[in-house]
């Protein structure tokens, strides 16, 4: 068994694990590289490894750091299956689309206006890609083992998002090995997503470190979104929340209808949610509501008197309502949640440069992106092609991840059957990754390291 670290080894994104079982080649994961630059440039490279000689991938969950290279190793010859389960294909559906949209037309803006050292800018992969490659998804058993050839394969629930999993691999042949894929691990106390089960324990485990080095703050994040809103209202201005379209959007939503029903925001202040996808994820949420830990009857009331944004030139009119002097207060919900593009991008242009708003981050802001820049402090953002002043107040609020923090991931690693002969610590920053590693080292007693990109181990 040997293991090739194609991404997320030396950064928290790009996730893509190949798995060696003599002649049988298993990709753990296809994601996009975000952030830097120089990272999202590994995009434009070909996988490290023969796509054409993938059998399959087995995907974790449905966030684009984990699914959104499927179209691209599609293009560079992979025609095998993927394995998810249900709600991840339903999710990867929204979002595979999505982001071949995104793609052409960042490259149609290019074109149009000369932004590209390139003769022509083309996108990563296009719509019918992407709609090529869902054609590839392979139904999973409802008990999520799957047999292929002599290898075994069991997804077990890990929280963090709707149908997200730990992948457990075993090698049946005499002498064989077995390997554990945490993905990302989801919190205890998740808004929407019960605690992550137990997976079975294995020879060796890859896991997570995105908030390696971090605890998540003691604070009631329903209580503190309740101050942002009274402090920005009081002064007239109006709150964006950028936000990941899938979990995120979702868990605002239930915040805000909750503070609706405690009296603590008036029904006169409208909710807008100005992502498509969005509103789609909330379908698909609602139609896998039996995976979540909130009441059917709550999650029903997710999108009471929410206001739909539909179209961009919709988007673009409200945005400039909202900057206008003496325009009312409102909450807007837009993706994506690390102002990386989107739709958000229109507010963040509009309101940035006034300070009576409130420019709030619900999660975790990878390094590189506008949202990490913005939070740690830059008074300059550039948006289009132009430089935008940051007046507006910004705030993180670290409280609304779907991770699991440092103790919550060592807790999980304590809670498997037996210890494992290896940890391998992946998907994470620099600093995060090491953090986990000397915990894992120093309270567990692990042999524990953290692979560099496009390392290959024997296990």
């Amino acid at each position: 068994m040997k293991l090739t670290f194609l991404g997320a080894a030396d950064t928290v994104t790009g996730s893509r694990h190949l798995l060696t079982l003599g002649e049988q080649r298993l990709l753990l994961d296809a994601g996009l590289f975000q952030g830097f630059k120089a990272l999202r440039e590994r995009n434009w490279m070909p996988l490290g490894a023969s796509a054409m000689q993938v059998d399959a991938v087995l995907l974790s969950h449905a966030h684009l750091d984990h699914c959104g290279y499927l179209p691209a190793l599609r293009r560079q010859g992979f025609h095998g299956p993927i394995y998810a389960t249900s709600a991840t294909r339903d999710l990867c559906d929204v979002l595979l689309r999505d982001s071949a949209h995104l793609q052409e037309e960042d490259a149609r803006r290019a074109n149009r206006e000369g932004a590209t050292r390139h003769d022509k800018a083309l996108p990563l992969y296009s719509v019918r890609e992407a709609e090529a490659t869902l054609k590839q998804f392979a139904p999973l058993p409802r008990d999520g083992k799957l047999r292929l050839g002599a290898t075994e394969v069991r997804f077990t629930p890990a929280g963090h998002l709707l149908g997200a999993s730990s992948i457990h691999v075993s090698d049946t042949r005499p002498g064989g090995r077995s390997l554990l894929f945490s993905g990302d691990i989801g919190r205890v106390g998740d808004l929407l997503m019960p605690q992550p089960q137990v997976p079975s324990a294995a020879d060796v485990v890859l896991i997570e470190s995105t908030y390696g080095n971090r605890l998540h703050p003691a604070e009631d994040v329903q209580a503190r979104l309740a101050q942002v809103l009274r402090t920005t209202f009081k002064r007239g201005g109006s709150v964006l929340l950028p936000s990941f379209a899938v979990g995120r959007a979702q868990a605002l939503l239930l915040i805000l209808q909750r503070l609706r029903n405690a009296g603590e925001l008036p029904l006169d202040v409208p909710i807008w949610l100005d992502s498509p996808m969005a509103e789609q994820a909330t379908e698909i949420t609602l139609k896998h509501a039996r995976l979540l830990r909130i009441p059917a009857s709550e999650a029903r009331s997710l999108t009471d008197r929410v206001r739909y944004v539909t179209k961009q030139a919709q988007s673009l009119k409200l945005a400039a309502s909202l900057a206008q002097p003496r325009a009312r207060p409102a909450i807007v919900i837009s993706a994506s949640g690390m102002a990386t593009g989107g739709r958000v991008l229109n507010y963040i242009e509009a309101l940035a440069p006034q300070a009576r708003h409130h420019i709030a981050f619900p999660g975790f802001q990878a390094g590189g992106t506008r949202g990490a820049r913005m939070v740690a402090g830059e008074r300059e953002i550039k948006i289009r092609g132009r430089w935008v002043p940051v007046n507006a107040e910004i705030s993180h609020l670290d409280g609304f991840s779907g991770h699991a923090d440092a103790d919550g991931l060592l807790q999980w690693l304590r809670a498997l059957p037996r210890p494992p002969q290896q940890v391998y610590v992946v998907h994470g920053e620099p600093a995060a990754a090491d953090a986990l590693r000397c915990r894992i080292q120093d309270e567990l007693g692990l042999p524990v390291r953290v692979p560099q990109h496009g390392e290959t181990v024997e296990l």
